[in-house]
Order: structure tokens, then C-alpha cells, then sequence
């Protein structure tokens, strides 16, 4: 017998999700071969199996030849995988965003737990918990699929699938949009290189204020200006094309900026007189929006990433 034969089935095999019907297959491949060695070759000598397995196919497309009708997550519910996906993760989001601004933990057990964390700890957590809820997710319909049991899955009859909303003349929204945020970013950095801040107490540049201290002015003003830099730089790159990853590149990128911010300290903030007993809630008011804004990105990001995957499983 020959080893090249035999390594090749075994890398048949690993790609065989049918456990009971594997030996079979195998066992039936493994005939087709020596008959297509007998017929080409007039002989099954390892060379002339070699060859043989040479002209066969890869491994993988030998095996999914075999593997049709037998799905890991049936095609029905190939589509709730990103939908259930996009609703715990949701509760993620909005539970870790509670464990940072009311710094607590949140559980429910066996279900759901957040614990405390500080903001750089949450960013890094939640692609963890996205990770966590596709597996759950998939791990239910796959289980769902094996049971071979006509399953009628939930969905809530309001929701609509984020890829059937299509935003009407591209090009021209995306065109005007770029402009408008071009301009932006030009007037927001041009009054950055003359104040260094783009923050200011009172509305007379000629005797201009900074609201904020010069190094909170510099972080915040920077913050924003990259953020309305790279908001231009996807309108300006929508016009030329639809791509998703285009949105996922700009909310990925939106999304360090905020949290290299959110991880500063908000001490000392203010260059003017502020009453010191609603400065907390200023500091707070400050981190929510921010985390607001995070929020946002967070869930565009997650929802372009799911329209780029259904995409790819269709094709």
C-alpha cells in the first residue's frame, strides 16, 4: 500500500464533518483511485498511484464533493448566525459600557459576565466577546443542524437585515459629504496651527479663550480633527467604490483614536473658572459621550463586518 495514498486519505478525512459515513467515503475514494490508476497506468505501483492522486484534486475539493447535503449549519439558518451574533453582542456592548462608566460588574449566570474594567481593559475586551457570542451562536445552529429537526428560528418582526437598506445616489451624497468634511477639517486644523486648540471660552478669535488647558486642548482638538480627517477620507473613497471594508477600515481606525483618549486621565481640564462641585459630572458627561461615540463605531464597525462576511458566504 501506498504512503502517499495514505496520507492523502487521511487529509481527505480531516476535512469529512460526516463521522459515520467518513469510513465509507474513504473506503470508496480510496477504490476510485486504484481503478483510475488500473485504467491509466495499467498498474497500481505507488508511482503509478502517485500519479494518479496527482490528477485527482486537492484533498479539500475531493472532500466536498462528498459533503454536500451534509452542512455544518444548514443554509436556512447560515443568515441567523449573524443576526443572533449582532444581538449578544449588543448586550455585550451595552453591559460593558455600564461596567465602565458605573465601574461594577454585571452577570447573569450561566449567561453574561462583564466585570469591572477601565476603558483601554473594555476595548480590548470586546472583540473577545464578539468572538465568544459567534461561537455560541454558531455552536447552537450546528447543534440545531445535527438534530435534522425543521426548526423555526425567532426573529423580531420589526428588525430589518442591514444589507437590504440601500442609501439612494451614492455619489452625490458621498461627493457633498466630502466637501462639507474636507472643509471641516481644513478650518478645525487651520485654527489648530494658529491657537493649538480648536476649543475655545468665547467666539472672538482676535481675543481667543482656550477653553480647555494646553494639553487637554491639543488632545482634544487632535482627536477630533483625525476623526473628521478620516470620516473625509471614507466619503472621498465611497465615491469610487461600495466596499464595506472601506467603513471597516474607518470605524477600526475612529475607534484607536477614541480609546487612546478615553485612556488619558481628565484632570485639569479647563483653562477657565469652573465651580468645583460640578466638575465630576462634567469629567462624567465627557466619558459618557465619548463612549457614546465608541458605542457607535463599535456597532457600525460590527454591522459592516457582518454585511463583508454574508457577502463572502454567498459567493
Amino acid at each position: 500500500m501506498s504512503d502517499k495514498l495514505e496520507a492523502y486519505l487521511e487529509e481527505i478525512g480531516h476535512y469529512l464533518v460526516v463521522r459515520e459515513e467518513r469510513a465509507e467515503i474513504l473506503s470508496e475514494i480510496r477504490s476510485h483511485i486504484f481503478e483510475k490508476a488500473e485504467r491509466e497506468y495499467g498498474e497500481t505501483t505507488p508511482d503509478a498511484l502517485e500519479k494518479t492522486i496527482a490528477g485527482y484534486g486537492s484533498a479539500r475539493r475531493v472532500a466536498e464533493r462528498y459533503l454536500d447535503g451534509h452542512d455544518i449549519i444548514a443554509p436556512a439558518y447560515k443568515r441567523y448566525l449573524f443576526r443572533y451574533t449582532a444581538l449578544l453582542f449588543a448586550v455585550h456592548l451595552v453591559a460593558t459600557a455600564a461596567a465602565v462608566v458605573f465601574k461594577t460588574s454585571f452577570h447573569v449566570f450561566p449567561l453574561l459576565f462583564v466585570p469591572r474594567m477601565g476603558v483601554i481593559e473594555a476595548l480590548m475586551y470586546l472583540p473577545t466577546a464578539l468572538l465568544c457570542d459567534f461561537g455560541i451562536t454558531a455552536l447552537i445552529l450546528f447543534l440545531i443542524t445535527r438534530s435534522r429537526k425543521n426548526a423555526r428560528l425567532p426573529w423580531p418582526k420589526f428588525a430589518v437585515d442591514i444589507d437590504e437598506v440601500r442609501p439612494p445616489g451614492r455619489l452625490l451624497w458621498n461627493g457633498l459629504g466630502f466637501v462639507a468634511m474636507l472643509a471641516l477639517t481644513g478650518a478645525a486644523f487651520y485654527l489648530y496651527v494658529r491657537h493649538h486648540t480648536i476649543f475655545f471660552a468665547n467666539l472672538n478669535f482676535k481675543t481667543a479663550r482656550p477653553l480647555f488647558t494646553p494639553q487637554a486642548g491639543r488632545w482634544f482638538s487632535l482627536t477630533l480633527i483625525a476623526l473628521w480627517a478620516v470620516e473625509a477620507l471614507r466619503l472621498g473613497v465611497r465615491m469610487f467604490t461600495g466596499s464595506r471594508w472601506v467603513d471597516v477600515a474607518k470605524n477600526g481606525i475612529s475607534l484607536v483614536i477614541l480609546g487612546l483618549l478615553l485612556g488619558r486621565p481628565l484632570d485639569d481640564l479647563f483653562a477657565v473658572s469652573v465651580p468645583g462641585r460640578i466638575l465630576p459630572y462634567i469629567r462624567l458627561s465627557i466619558t459618557v459621550t465619548l463612549l457614546i461615540i465608541a458605542v457607535a463605531l463599535a456597532v457600525d464597525l460590527i454591522k459592516s463586518l457582518v454585511i463583508v462576511a454574508r457577502r463572502r458566504l454567498e459567493k
